[in-house]
């Protein structure tokens, strides 16, 4: 499976520099990956594709998927890891919901 770069590429030139195939070109001022060359470094002495480890972004250049559902996981995984890196959003929101939902039934209970 190739790589492509998406519109998260902040054209930082790196990927072309350290692509050992030369898959990497500039196109109407965009980056693309040439999925023909593309060979995610196999049979080189890189263990990792060359343009992901540079990409500064860390979205800049990923796997390109041909299935559908698979893109759609893919994306999926990738928001859901942005959710629970930010400390714990929705566990944070789900405490503070079922504190103030307390409170009120306190009240309540109070004043009967």
């Amino acid at each position: 499976m190739a790589y492509t770069i998406t519109s998260q590429c902040i054209s930082c030139n790196l990927c072309v520099s350290v692509c050992p195939n030369g898959a990497i070109q500039e196109v109407e001022g965009k980056h693309v990956i040439d999925s023909e060359k593309c060979t995610n470094c196999a049979n080189t002495i890189y263990t990792v594709p060359q343009c992901k480890a540079v990409c500064p972004t860390a979205s800049g250049c990923v796997e390109e998927s041909k299935d559908y559902w698979e893109m759609w996981f893919a994306t999926y995984n990738r928001v859901i890891a942005k959710l629970t890196n930010k400390q714990d959003y929705w566990e944070r929101w789900y405490n503070t919901y079922s504190q103030k939902l307390a409170e009120q039934l306190k009240k309540q209970q109070a004043a009967i």
